[in-house]
């Protein structure tokens, strides 16, 4: 390493060019990682803004020249053994290190090192960003995460000499020593580096934060990036609520792909931008256009995403960084880069499983951090100040967390924050605690109060819910690798894109039924119809909320296109490279009445159920229009984001002709069967699907039988009626005599054929009884899988 001055051999001020991942001892985790990104990633084309660091030598040699080790030990041992408390013990050796003086060979060191930084910048006082970096910073099984300081838009000489000093005073905030103390460090053995960094100015430009796995799941196929305009602080403190972009990573590397499968605008209220004296940066309120743009364009979230993919190839690891965009030049820089500590140390085989029932009603919701769910009593703190009045085990509830919060955040049951997203303090601390938390609902401080009774819920996907009162919660354990292996494929029912990276590790076959309703009500939530003829729109208000949903987009058709393609993406890449069978909508008459804009476009109808649904809608002048845009994401999703696992289900068909008419339309869309791979199935739901079976299997690839329509139309039964429930049978004589054959047909085509209903989780026998049919694939919900694939492999050797 190349130095300006040493205490005998060990180097006081180095470059980060000169140092690696080797050097954690000397110049901590957060340097030495920069250091390894400039020196090992130059030729990916990574760029790391220059800086230098400070050693722990030069840390030492400080608190040796002050004679402050002696005193500082003393202090540690008053607080261990009950003397003082945490806060005196914490401010009486913070004070002792700022009133020290710099031993003059290291300020001299440090004067030098950023008066050759601000010539090869250029610049007479270069603004720097001053960041602490300990020594026991950024290991596999400890984070530190947030412990010491760093300082932004430093210049000059003084105000970086202070800085440093600073910096050195944060190794003994409260919250460090409480976390080294929980971890079971050394308190004199820890040292600390300062790293001085040329600042980018993210302050006109955005910044954010970067893990190279999904941090709530630990699927390992996505890179999530969170993003805030003005500098960095604000995102990683959880003081706005940033946007969020996911990008599917086996994709990445294809030309011509753009494989973001999820993006949402965050409300990002403020920025932090440059202040002057004595304060070098402030928070300032955005404009309603920053509030409305997205802050990064999708060529910057993919180079975003190469990168922190070559940053984990690199290290053999997941990955944390953060990530600054210049507003001046428009470059984008990697300005820290770290292990992830929770996903990447959590046992890939296990898997706990919990529901949620009997739930009060919803007063909160936002994004959900974990899986978990708890039952607690609020306790409502809106200071760091007042922390004391915290009560053990209950429900911390407050706007944002800090480090100084992580004392109490210890012992709570859960934790639900008004502001942050996923990269939040909050977010990071309560994945590492193993706490269920719910960051950015907006109001939580407002709607909730003290010692009332709540449910927290992050078991239903990325939205967390708060409900009232104590719910019945339920929780499975099970190994993934003592699940059975079966010859008959068992595939997922899966309907929320937001739930579906949570089965990432179950061995399932695919996705035999991904539901395009569910995406459109949940998701898009505006009935297609109205966007394609949004000016004949009647009801004022239905306009004002479908123009405020739309807003950013240059089509209203485009906000349709875009919201369900990323949603089916999500699914799509959860089991990617195993088919995902996507069903097309298949809402009756009055369930699309109940989308925006959507009573002027339906007619009403008797009897819903069996009338102007599935097949029949897709060619028919009211909907075929509607139809198109289904077709069109389904395009954008194989074509543009490269999702050729994807095959198209049409539900409802019930005759030949309207299967001819269907596949016609389609291929006016851009969808024809056998292009570009593309199979096309048909859903076995009416009898004629069965009478008809061999005409069927000449014009798709595959069935997948809907055993409740199958039932229903067999019977003449109406499923949703009461009076006849009895009679709603799916093992039926009648019903399975129709099945068998409708699997013997198929085979004899040579046509794949599997069953997506619920009969098979809750009934053993039947599951048996498609097995010895000879049925293709049998698909269940998630949390009925293992249970049905032991079904399965018992049926399948003869028990």
């Amino acid at each position: 390493m190349r130095e300006t001055a040493a205490i005998g051999n060990e180097a006081l001020v180095v470059l980060f060019d000169d140092v690696g991942r080797r050097d954690v001892g000397s110049v901590g985790g957060k340097n030495a990682s920069l250091g390894e990104m400039i020196s090992s990633l130059g030729s990916r084309r990574i760029p790391v803004p220059a800086g230098f660091a400070t050693t722990a030598a030069a840390y030492r040699d400080f608190i040796r020249a002050n004679g402050l080790e002696e005193k500082i030990r003393c202090r540690l041992r008053d607080l261990e053994a009950g003397k003082a408390s945490l806060g005196e013990t914490g401010a009486a050796i913070r004070a002792m290190i700022l009133e020290g003086e710099w031993p003059k060979e290291t300020a001299k060191a440090i004067e030098a090192a950023y008066a050759e930084l601000c010539s090869r910048s250029g610049k007479k006082e270069l603004d720097v960003a001053v960041r602490s970096s300990a020594t026991a910073e950024d290991l596999p099984d400890a984070s530190f995460a947030g412990q010491q300081e760093t300082f932004l838009n430093i210049r000059g000489k003084k105000a970086l000499m202070d800085a440093c000093r600073r910096c050195y005073a944060s190794l003994f905030t409260d919250r460090a020593i409480s976390y080294r103390t929980a971890k079971g460090f050394d308190h004199m053995a820890v040292a600390l580096s300062v790293g001085v960094q040329r600042m980018v100015r993210s302050d006109v430009g955005g910044s954010g934060v970067m893990f190279s796995l999904d941090t709530e799941t630990g699927f390992p196929d996505v890179v999530v990036i969170d993003a805030a305009w003005g500098l960095g602080e604000n995102v990683v403190q959880g003081a706005v609520d940033p946007d969020e972009y996911q990008i599917f990573k086996p994709l990445l590397a294809r030309p011509g792909l753009t494989p973001i499968i999820h993006k949402s605008l965050g409300e990002k209220k403020q920025k932090m931008i440059y202040g002057s004296g004595d304060r070098p940066t402030r928070n300032v309120p955005t404009s309603r256009v920053e509030r409305t743009s997205y802050v990064l364009e999708d060529a910057e979230i993919l180079r975003l995403a190469n990168w922190a993919v070559a940053i984990e190839d690199h290290y053999g690891c997941a990955m944390d960084m953060e990530w600054a965009k210049d507003g001046e030049t428009g470059e984008m820089f990697i300005v820290q880069a770290r292990p992830e500590t929770v996903q990447s140390r959590a046992d890939a085989a296990a898997l706990k499983s919990y529901s949620v029932s009997g739930q009060g009603k919803t007063l909160a919701k936002g994004l959900a951090i974990g899986s978990a769910a708890v039952c607690g009593r609020v306790s409502i703190i809106e200071n760091a100040r007042d922390i004391d009045r915290f009560v053990d085990g209950s429900v911390l509830v407050t706007g944002t967390t800090d480090p100084d919060w992580v004392p109490i955040m210890k012992r709570a049951a859960a934790i639900v924050t008004d502001h942050g997203g996923r990269t939040s303090h909050a977010a990071i601390v309560s994945r590492e605690l193993g706490l269920p938390a719910i960051v950015g609902t907006g109001n939580a401080t407002h709607v909730l109060h003290d010692e009332q009774d709540v449910t927290v819920s992050c078991a239903e996907g990325d939205e967390g819910f708060v409900y009232s009162g104590t719910a019945e919660i339920g929780i499975e354990k099970v190994r993934v690798d003592d699940i059975p292996e079966t010859r008959t494929q068992v595939m997922l029912n899966l309907a929320n894109p937001a739930a579906a990276f949570r089965w990432w590790r179950l061995p399932s076959d695919g996705v035999g039924l991904a539901r395009m309703e569910f995406v459109v009500g949940n998701h898009i939530r505006v009935h297609p119809m109205a966007l394609v003829r949004f000016d004949e729109l009647r009801d004022e208000k239905v306009r004002a909320e479908i123009e405020e949903l739309t807003r950013g987009y240059a089509e209203k058709t485009d906000y349709f296109v875009d919201r369900l393609s990323r949603g089916l993406a999500r699914i799509a890449a959860a089991v990617y490279p195993k088919p995902v069978i996507v069903r097309m909508s298949d809402f009756k008459t009055n369930e699309y009445a109940g989308l925006l804009g959507g009573a002027q476009f339906e007619p009403e109808e008797e009897n819903p159920m069996i009338g102007f649904r599935g097949a029949a809608r897709y060619y028919s002048p009211r909907y075929r229009e509607g139809f198109a845009l289904e077709c069109q994401a389904i395009r954008r999703l194989r074509d543009e984001m490269g999702f050729a696992n994807v095959v198209v289900m049409i539900p409802f068909c019930r005759s030949i002709l309207e299967a001819d008419r269907v596949l016609d339309v389609m291929a006016a869309n851009g969808l024809k069967r056998g292009e570009n791979g593309l199979e096309v199935y048909v859903m076995c739901e009416i009898p004629s699907n069965v009478v008809l079976a061999s005409e069927f299997a000449k014009r798709f690839d595959g069935f997948s039988i809907g055993s409740n329509d199958l039932t229903q139309l067999t019977l003449g039964v109406d499923r949703d009626s009461a009076e006849l429930a009895e009679l709603f049978d799916e093992q039926d004589p009648a019903v399975k005599w129709m099945i068998s054959n409708v699997i013997s047909e198929a085979r004899k085509a040579g046509s794949k054929i599997g069953l997506c209903g619920q009969a098979p989780s809750d009934h053993p026998e039947f599951a048996r009884f498609l097995v010895e049919c000879g049925i293709s694939s049998i698909s269940v919900s998630p949390d009925s899988f293992i249970a049905v694939k032991r079904i399965v492999a018992a049926a399948e050797s003869g028990g």
